[in-house]
């Protein structure tokens, strides 16, 4: 499935087989890959607010964390110099498919993680 498609699947609140951390992360990557990071920032919190409110799962919504994992990617895009599938972007960059103890554990602690001003603005990195 193309970015195109999965963006607007997701934007009519289509997801196929559950959403976990890794189907957060391909819908992001569609987003960072289709648009410029601004738009994409501005779009996909959006839409998954508007998907978690669907779901009856709006008080799950963090702004720091969806935040971060755009930047993420969307450095990691530029990176590999070139246009990728999913498949490889997936392959090439595992770390940011590991949700419990995974990446954003070596930028932020655990408390600010957890904070309720964490989950409603982005908050910068605060690991030592």
């Amino acid at each position: 499935m193309n970015n195109q498609v999965t963006i607007a699947e997701f934007e009519m609140g289509v997801v196929r087989g559950g959403f976990h951390h890794a189907d957060h992360v391909r819908i992001a990557f569609a987003y960072v890959s289709e648009m410029p990071l601004l738009e994409a920032l501005a779009k996909f919190p959006a839409a998954l607010k508007r998907f978690a409110l669907a779901q009856g799962k709006n008080n799950l919504y963090h702004q720091t964390i969806t935040w971060a994992y755009l930047l993420l990617i969307t450095e990691r895009v530029a990176l590999a110099d070139g246009a990728q599938s999913w498949e490889q972007f997936a392959e090439s960059n595992p770390d940011l498919l590991v949700r419990e103890g995974g990446l954003l554990e070596r930028y932020y602690s655990r408390a600010t993680l957890d904070s309720a001003m964490a989950r409603k603005i982005f908050v910068f990195p605060n690991a030592a």
